[in-house]
């Protein structure tokens, strides 16, 4: 029997979310659409994903409510994707699943998350030990971690080496 492309038989809030971010690609886009990448080609660049399925994943996200498309060259014509509120709400998972992937794989960190205000590494559930508040993700600080490579070759991870607020726009240098 054929595995399904969605599923309609479940009656699971996960199987929901599923058919949304459980793409290979999704949530990668979805992490650096957090980390604060914004243009198609940084997209690209960084993930080094196939340009059709960056694309159908970009249009799915957009009409699912997750990022928003937004103009910002007139001439030629570029938009930018920027993580919706609906998006931004992705952060505590994507979270969670670095975290279980480090712990059951045996990485080192390749970011740390800091408290923007403290300066304080968040725990597991985004909360700041010191201040014992959940951190608003406009206010968390990422910045390179002891696994982190320090000469990546493309811009958007040399970008990522600076420490930077999550959500803020990335601004790589130029190639």
């Amino acid at each position: 029997m054929a595995l399904g492309k969605d599923y309609a038989t479940q009656e699971c809030s996960i199987a929901r979310a599923l058919e949304i971010v459980g793409e290979r690609w999704t949530l990668l886009v979805m992490r650096d659409a957090l980390y604060g990448v914004r243009r198609y080609n940084d997209f690209l660049v960084h993930l080094g994903i196939p340009r059709a399925v960056l694309a159908a994943r970009l249009q799915a996200l957009t009409a699912e409510g997750l990022l928003e498309k937004r103009r910002y060259q007139q001439s030629p014509p570029r938009e930018e994707y920027v993580p919706t509120e609906r998006g931004i709400a992705l952060w505590p998972v994507l979270r969670s699943l670095g975290l279980w992937g480090r712990e059951h794989f045996g990485r080192k960190p390749l970011r740390l998350f800091r408290h923007a205000d403290c300066g304080t590494e968040l725990g597991p559930y985004g909360e700041c030990p010191a201040c014992g508040t959940i951190v608003p993700v406009p206010d968390v600080v990422m910045e390179p971690g002891p696994g982190a490579d320090p000469d990546p070759a493309d811009p958007v991870s040399r970008a990522l080496l600076r420490p930077k607020r999550l959500l803020a726009p990335l601004e790589p240098d130029p190639v």
